[in-house]
């Protein structure tokens, strides 16, 4: 089995960045995570410093530093972010060890409007019954996620097996407007964000929350900030009268921070 080591770099926990809502198909296995991303069934692990990723294809060293984005200085970013304010502070201390992930766009869309009225659980079911039915198998109990043309060919009923209930039209409906060209997802990685929020929000069924997190988890457009019930809440109650705006160019990583430590934690503390 090929395997990948990654050295040198800043170490992150595979744990927080697993498990804090911004992705569906990496499950807790043994010492480490095993995970479905684009064609590759890996299991990641640390072996001392280095991270261990098996099962990846030759020649993907650096696709594994972007997909971590293991280029990119978080102990900077967190340094920034603690002299914002104390409540924030708090949080990066806390789950210090969380990255973004560089996720495929069209599968973080999908993703996220199946997240809706959700809990994670059932979300990663759905979207297991929905690789296992429409996608390409690429190991033993592993299969791709099925891309924006084959979902647009399907009806309601096929997703009958999946049971994804309301969402089915909405996956259905994003299908047909990315495959037939309606919208690029290519362009919205660089077109100015609120654009892009209004191109994601064509597609039946996303609404702010799934545009947003389409945007951050899916683009990667740290900038961007999803808003659910608990961000909702963390605002009104750490941040009154105060947008977004306050945690500047790394907004999304901040919200990750401030939405894994208040929902581990309960109610923080000022």
């Amino acid at each position: 089995m090929n395997k990948i080591k990654i050295q040198d770099y800043e170490k992150f926990s595979l744990e927080e960045t697993f498990e804090c809502g911004q992705c569906f198909r990496w499950n807790k296995e043994n010492s480490g995570y095993r995970g479905i991303v684009s064609d590759s069934d890996v299991f990641v692990y640390y072996e001392g410093n280095n991270l261990i990723i098996e099962g990846a294809k030759e020649n993907q060293y650096e696709f594994w530093i972007k997909y971590f984005d293991l280029d990119r200085d978080y102990s900077k970013i967190r340094q920034t972010l603690t002299e914002i304010d104390p409540t924030l502070k708090k949080a990066v201390e806390s789950c210090s060890g969380i990255r973004i992930l560089r996720q495929e766009p069209w599968e973080a869309l999908c993703s996220f409007i199946i997240s809706q009225n959700n809990n994670i659980p059932r979300i990663k079911g759905i979207i297991h019954r929905l690789c296992e039915n429409f996608g390409e198998k690429i190991s033993e109990k592993a299969f791709s996620f099925p891309s924006a043309e084959v979902i647009s060919s399907l009806t309601e009923d096929d997703f009958a097996a999946i049971r994804s209930g309301f969402r089915a039209k909405y996956i259905i409906d994003a299908a047909k407007k990315v495959s037939n060209g309606e919208i690029n997802l290519e362009h919205l990685k660089t077109i100015p964000i609120f654009k892009a929020r209004e191109e994601l929000k064509k597609i039946k069924g996303v609404g702010p929350k799934v545009a947003e997190c389409t945007i951050l988890y899916g683009f990667h457009r740290l900038e961007a900030f999803p808003v659910d019930v608990w961000m909702k809440r963390i605002m009104e109650t750490y941040f009154p009268g105060k947008t977004a705006d306050i945690f500047g160019k790394y907004a999304g990583i901040a919200q990750q921070y401030l939405f894994h430590y208040i929902r581990t934690n309960g109610t923080a503390k000022k």
